[in-house]
């Protein structure tokens, strides 16, 4: 094999893993997939397939080593770009990470937006207790952050769980006079 068919194999792959790593953003994007901060079982089984499923696509017939770093190689500069596009251009950052989604305001579910969310009532009281709250009427508001976190704000909240300061220092005798 001569070096320019050699570098044409490797732009296919490229090629290839780049409009893969599109297709998959676009697609989690489209079929709702916002929560990636703790991954469910299934979640996690369909991330698995979905890489076995299109590692084909990206490196064809080229099993070799230099072959799939080309492909880790352009997978890590694609989220690189992406990331600073993110970054860089709000609209953008919108369109694919979502906004934030109030569930809970003013001690209410919005079930609207529960929904549109694919929370339960059950997923959304357990992010409450890991909180520490009993109750979804002490909150005044619990919202689906982009990455996938619930945060929680309420007075009581503030108040339960405020930072702890920490111990006090000894005060040496020397500090003291």
């Amino acid at each position: 094999m001569d070096v320019s068919s050699t570098l044409l194999g490797y732009g296919a792959i490229v090629l290839s893993t780049a409009c893969v790593y599109l297709f998959i953003v676009i697609a989690m994007r489209l079929f709702g997939k916002t929560e990636v901060a703790q991954l469910s079982i299934i979640d996690l089984v369909f991330v698995m397939l979905l890489s076995n499923a299109v590692q084909n696509a990206m490196v064809g017939s080229d099993t070799s080593l230099a072959g799939g770093l080309v492909a880790a190689a352009t997978l890590f500069v694609m989220d690189g770009l992406f990331k600073k596009c993110l970054y860089r251009i709000p609209w953008f950052s919108r369109f694919l990470q979502g906004e934030p989604i109030i569930l809970i305001q003013k001690g209410q579910e919005q079930q609207r937006n529960m929904r549109r969310a694919l929370i339960s009532h059950d997923e959304l009281m357990e992010a409450l207790r890991e909180h520490g709250v009993e109750d979804e009427g002490q909150v005044d508001y619990a919202v689906l952050e982009v990455d996938g976190n619930i945060s929680v704000l309420s007075q009581q909240f503030r108040t339960k769980t405020s930072r702890r300061s920490r111990s006090p220092k000894r005060v040496s005798r020397k500090q003291q006079g």
